[in-house]
């Protein structure tokens, strides 16, 4: 039973409708990581001291924001709209896709993050492709939990967003998500980086060739997107729950 178990799951996997969903997580995790990573280099080429001014974190934020609601946009009505490892496992701990699915699109979003540094560090010739790191002042430890709790708002307000119980509104999904994720830049870039995409940090990592706390990118964001995901499902809005005025799954409006 179970080698036919796995034989069908990895057939599911590899369907058209599939292959399609992974190829939208690739094009839209490219230029998501395109642009956030294309922003803090430019902030770098204008400011002659990025590092320490405001105005760089600001820069970076709003471009975080922009980026992520429009390409949770582009992808969502094919492959949902992770453009983040964190939440596709935050989705595959919820029960919302395979583990055999959310390899798959670790895989497409690893591969675009690395290609889209890639694209930049040899078009910008001159510039070197920054890396995430953490302050100074702070551990990895420390590091790891502020990472988790930005990827727990984050994918906290991707269930949200796309839950089809929200009814109408349901269409400014995105760019909720995308103000939640420029929000947590804005209150964490100086302390962790604020990622909260371990895609991106690793992306950068690889094309820069420094791994360093890379950890923290990952642990922090994988335990905060799956604990948002088991809180939003089972705790605050359970599948069976009505809430008067909300839309049910079945249909029906909550009285």
């Amino acid at each position: 039973m179970a080698p036919a178990s796995l034989t069908s799951r990895f057939k599911q996997s590899v369907t058209p409708d599939a292959l399609r969903a992974y190829l939208a997580e690739f094009i839209s995790t490219f230029f998501y990581v395109f642009a956030v990573v294309g922003s803090a280099m430019a902030s770098r080429k204008l400011m002659s001291d990025s590092a320490t001014d405001p105005s760089s974190l600001l820069l970076v934020a709003i471009a975080n924001a922009f980026a992520l609601s429009s390409t949770v946009y582009m992808a969502a009505n094919v492959s949902g709209g992770h453009v983040n490892p964190a939440v596709t496992f935050g989705m595959a701990v919820g029960g919302h896709i395979s583990v055999s699915t959310a390899l798959c699109y670790w895989i497409s979003q690893m591969l675009a993050s690395v290609m889209a540094c890639l694209v930049l560090k040899v078009t910008t010739v001159s510039q070197d492709v920054p890396i995430y790191t953490i302050a100074s002042e702070m551990t990895g430890f420390g590091a790891s939990i502020v990472e988790g709790v930005l990827a727990f708002g984050l994918v906290y307000a991707v269930y949200a967003g796309g839950d089809p119980r929200n009814g109408p509104l349901k269409g400014i999904g995105p760019v909720v998500i995308g103000l939640m994720a420029g929000a947590m830049v804005l209150a964490a870039g100086p302390f962790s980086g604020g990622s909260i995409n371990p895609a991106l940090a690793f992306g950068s990592a690889v094309v820069a060739g420094r791994f360093k706390n890379q950890a923290v990118y990952w642990v922090g964001p994988l335990i905060g997107a799956a604990v948002a995901g088991l809180v939003y499902d089972n705790v605050v809005f359970p599948v069976q729950a009505s809430v008067p005025g909300r839309v049910n799954s079945d249909g029906s409006i909550g009285v």
